[in-house]
């Protein structure tokens, strides 16, 4: 014992190293004096064989990384790959065998250090290892029940007339976009006074072009309308599932029912109305879930892909995952193993799909359109697997703007299956988004003689009849159709639509159906019903000049208001006190008209040239000229007009009024419950976001300039971003 003892103490005197704490918090040289142990020849050997390896992978640092601190790296790397080092000595390095080929060897070092990728091989090894161990008793599936293995495709709700992937910065540019002057029905005056959309984030990209025109103006009893329905929600808004989180496969056929939101008790509201919210909001989704356990499970799976389904669930695991780039790598080696199986390849087209998501890639995801294509296109395919693709496929053409692709996508479909209405329900919503309103009203008659109860054809239906200014028959279709609850029918437009024809009509039961529709979150309250929102806006129905901002603007225009007021007289038409006719982007109706001179923040056409002063004037106001949700204009009505109680698009503006010529009695204007008259040379400012009603009973025209003006605590990078109406 005696030369070990003096060849330790000499050990220590030549060289002393620091005390290093283990894992169980003991030092290290303690742990070594208690043991009493110097060095055995077998601890000689081990050291021998530890240095051996740390040469070993010194030597890959110096090959692969050309670094010069070869110690570090060997520590970081040991302690990233815990190493032991006992399976070393003893040749038991299957664990560290990362590219397959039964050794350790450098090519494994390679993948361990991040510089190559694993096979495909392995990684489908591994989830097949992973599958068995987690479904030792997995039974195959019997031939009578087709259903694919993977349970979950994660394809969204088809009704959805595009699922949003996240903004995507220059790539998504729609090819089929029509601006205004192509609509077939652009000359039509009996077109919806509204539009709208969900509640929006300021996303700083639109991925599929709006609807650019409207009007609502409060001269208009209707106003001119591209009739677009658009479904998709902001990107930001939809969360990604998590990995192991498994939607169920029926998503694929048809709509998940919507979880309505809790309904509160209203003071406001008539007390019989206030049961009939609650007893809607808690009993419908309990209708919706029942609903869903009838479905039947789609069968994306035929005979021969029963026998590699081992094989897909493995490549669909990795998907499920996020493991998107490995799982179009997994499903490119099962298409080049089984060309003819229409499995994979829906396999290969959502994993394509999901990596163009992650990459944010246009290309990318016109692969995954033309691979969605050749899967439904294979033989054998069944009848489920072509119904998802092709459903999958004209989503997400309509998600790229490519509306017609879309439209003879769900042709295609409705060929193939005739009797499913869901499918034709899509096809009427995709002629809308087209603008072909003929169309769409002849397949929701279709649907309508063959279920009658349809609900989702019943509020399409009214939401048309509309459209043509049939008031009174659009009613029940609206009416029917959200009392329904049907899958897509509780939408913020059905309830703006149905609101709205009620009030024309004198029924009172309007402000039942807004509020409902404030209930279910589509409106702000029952008075602010505008549908292109910004959420958080300060929101009230009239502004005080100075709380705006804006008191540089509101001094030019009352301090110039005769200048403005000749010009606009200079304009219009002596013989009638119209505008002039031939102004191609006035609309009148009845005894009014209007003069545009910047709409969606850009000048309308040569106006300008008619009224130099006045839009010298606003030259130097970016809120006014640059409010890409507003309009510049000039306004005269005649005696006997009454304008509908009305509501704006957006709650991203204000509107000013400044009177140039105003009759000493009879015109006023009502905004929520305060009614107010207009004065020459002063500006009133209202959130035209508010219901507003108008009235010119006085015996000569009124005359007004309208300023709209962005919304105070709107951001720069909001007012920049955020899309035109």
């Amino acid at each position: 014992m005696a030369p070990r003892k003096n060849f330790r103490n000499q050990a220590k005197k030549e060289v002393k190293p620091a005390a290093v704490v283990n894992k169980n918090g003991v030092k290290a040289e303690a742990t070594v004096a208690a043991s009493g142990g110097g060095f055995s020849n077998t601890k000689i050997f081990t050291w021998f064989m530890v240095l051996a390896l740390l040469g070993v992978w010194s030597s890959v640092a110096v090959v692969w990384f050309d670094l010069v601190d070869y110690d570090n790296v060997i520590a970081e790397r040991a302690k990233e790959f815990r190493f032991n080092f006992s399976e070393v000595l003893q040749g038991k390095l299957s664990a560290y065998d990362a590219d397959g080929d039964g050794d350790f060897d450098v090519e494994d070092a390679k993948v361990l250090l991040g510089l190559k990728e694993r096979p495909v091989s392995v990684l489908l090894r591994e989830a097949k290892e992973e599958s068995a161990v987690k479904e030792p008793d997995a039974v195959p599936t019997p031939p009578d029940d087709d259903v694919d293995g993977s349970q979950n495709t994660d394809v969204e709700s088809e009704i959805q007339a595009a699922v949003p992937l996240p903004p995507i910065s220059d790539g998504f540019i729609p090819d089929d976009s029509r601006d205004e002057a192509t609509h077939p029905y652009e000359d039509e005056n009996d077109a919806i006074d509204m539009k709208g959309e969900l509640v929006e984030k300021a996303q700083p990209q639109q991925t599929v072009e709006e609807s650019k025109q409207y009007n609502d103006q409060p001269g208009s009893l209707e106003t001119k309308e591209t009739i677009q329905l658009r479904y998709n929600a902001e990107a930001d808004s939809v969360p990604e599932p998590e990995a192991d989180v498994e939607p169920e496969v029926e998503s694929v056929l048809e709509p998940e029912a919507d979880v309505e939101p809790e309904v509160e008790s209203v003071p406001e509201l008539e007390a019989e109305f206030v049961p009939e919210l609650k007893e809607n909001a808690e009993e419908q989704p309990k209708d919706k879930l029942k609903e869903k356990a009838k479905k039947k499970k789609p069968k994306l799976l035929n005979k021969f892909e029963k026998t590699i389904k081992t094989e897909i669930d493995a490549a669909e695991k990795l998907r499920k995952k996020g493991k998107v780039e490995e799982a179009v790598r997994a499903f490119e080696t099962l298409v080049l193993q089984y060309p003819q199986s229409p499995r994979c390849r829906y396999g290969k087209a959502l994993a394509e799909d999901g990596l163009a998501e992650k990459m944010l890639s246009n290309d990318m995801l016109q692969k995954a359109i033309g691979t969605y294509k050749e899967a439904s296109e294979l033989p054998n395919a069944t009848p489920d697997l072509i119904k998802a693709t092709l459903k999958k496929r004209a989503e997400r053409q309509q998600f790229l703007g490519r509306m017609r692709g879309a439209l003879a996508t769900l042709e295609k479909l409705v060929q193939i299956f005739p009797e499913d209405m869901a499918l034709k329900n899509d096809l009427g919503v995709a002629h809308l988004l087209t603008g072909d309103n003929k169309s769409a009203k002849r397949v929701y008659e279709e649907v309508l003689a063959t279920a009658p109860s349809d609900g989702f054809a019943k509020v399409h239906y009214g939401f048309i009849l509309k459209s043509e200014n049939k008031i009174a028959e659009s009613i029940p279709f609206l009416r029917d159709g959200l009392e329904s609850g049907d899958p897509g029918t509780d939408d913020g437009r059905f309830y703006f639509h149905l609101g709205d024809a009620l009030q024309r009509m004198g029924d009172d039961s309007a402000y039942k159906w807004y509020e409902r529709g404030h209930q279910r979150g589509h409106f702000a309250s029952v008075w602010q019903r505008s549908l292109y929102n910004v959420d958080g806006l300060k929101a009230q129905p009239w502004w005080m000049p100075k709380d705006t901002g804006y008191m540089d603007l509101v001094k030019t225009l009352e301090r110039n208001w005769r200048i403005i007021r000749d010009e606009a007289q200079s304009v219009m038409d002596k013989t009638t006190g119209l505008f002039v006719p031939e102004e191609e982007n006035l609309r009148e109706k009845g005894e009014w008209g209007q003069f545009t001179l910047w709409q969606q923040g850009k000048k309308a056409g040569e106006s300008c040239r008619s009224v130099p002063k006045t839009c010298g004037l606003l030259e130097r106001f970016p809120e006014a000229i640059g409010c890409k949700r507003g309009q510049i204009k000039f306004s005269v009505m005649q005696p006997g007009t009454h304008v509908w109680p009305h509501t704006g698009p957006t709650n991203c503006r204000l509107r000013m009024h400044l009177g140039l010529v105003i009759p000493k009695t009879g015109c006023k204007i009502r905004c929520t419950n305060d009614t107010r008259a207009w004065e020459e040379g002063k500006v009133l400012i209202f959130d035209d976001s508010f219901e507003h009603e108008v009235w010119q009973d006085a015996d000569s025209y009124r005359l007004i300039f309208i300023v709209d003006v962005w919304h105070p605590e709107l951001t720069q990078y909001q007012r920049q971003t955020l899309s035109p109406i």
